[in-house]
């Protein structure tokens, strides 16, 4: 862990709800609710590898929570993370985040002063598409920011097989039917007018920016108010998250939540 992140304005802790291993980050001076951010990581990180993010998203306000996800960090970290272990782990490492995320919201409002009203959700790679599902069916979340994630998932999962030459087995035939059924772009009537930002490099070379385009375009012409939903592709970067997302989310934030 870096310890020369330190600050005399953000308080910083190690947590555990629900047996799920996590930091949380808050401004000291905060006395009473608190908007809240939850942000998840990618695949192969950790929650010690986010922890520059969170407290950057601190400094300016908010209660910030990092998690780690089952086969990550604390909690049975695979050795390889290789293609053969994303083919059989990625997705269901998604399924798990989902499944724990109401826990997680319920005790940062019972035990750690967050907002009820204002709990927005954020993450990177493979924890964008975490948050896409978090928020889609988790209609108490006010805000979503995805960093080079999908909220277009059938798509993003045929562009892997081909990208990557996997054939589905039976078992994975069985996700792909989970991943059809939770699919953000297969509910877009509960995710429809909610605030979301979408922020991708155009030349992503893990995570293509095609599904993600094909979801903006489907979406945008249903909203009532358009300033609510935004995505900025950003010219020849690949799979990176920059200083200019970072404060595009902040401004967001700053806005909706």
């Amino acid at each position: 862990m870096a310890s020369y992140l330190k600050s005399n304005h953000i308080l910083e802790e190690q947590i555990s709800i629900k047996g799920i291993p996590a930091i949380l980050f808050k401004p000291k001076e905060d006395k009473g609710l608190i908007p809240t951010v939850i942000f998840y990581h990618g695949w192969s990180s950790d929650k010690e590898t986010q922890r520059i993010r969170g407290f950057i998203l601190s400094s300016v306000g908010y209660q910030v929570i990092i998690p780690d996800a089952i086969n990550h960090g604390e909690r049975n970290p695979l050795h390889n993370y290789d293609m053969e272990d994303a083919t059989k782990y990625f997705w269901d490492t998604i399924f798990t985040n989902m499944k724990e995320s109401p826990s997680i919201i319920e005790e940062l409002i019972s035990k750690y002063n967050a907002d009820p009203n204002r709990i927005g959700v954020m993450g990177n790679s493979m924890g964008g598409f975490t948050a896409a599902g978090v928020f889609t069916h988790n209609p108490r979340i006010k805000v979503l920011v995805v960093l080079n994630g999908s909220c277009c998932w059938e798509s993003a999962n045929r562009i892997f097989k081909k990208s990557f030459k996997i054939i589905a087995t039976e078992e994975q035939k069985q996700t792909e039917e989970k991943i059809s059924k939770m699919d953000p772009m297969n509910n877009l009537e509960l995710i429809v007018n909610r605030p979301i930002l979408l922020l991708h490099g155009d030349s992503d070379t893990v995570v293509s920016i095609e599904s993600q385009i094909k979801f903006y375009d489907k979406i945008k012409p249903m909203y009532e108010d358009k300033k609510k939903i935004k995505f900025i592709q950003y010219p020849n970067l690949n799979h990176f998250v920059t200083t200019n997302m970072m404060e595009e989310s902040i401004a967001w934030f700053y806005k909706y939540l």
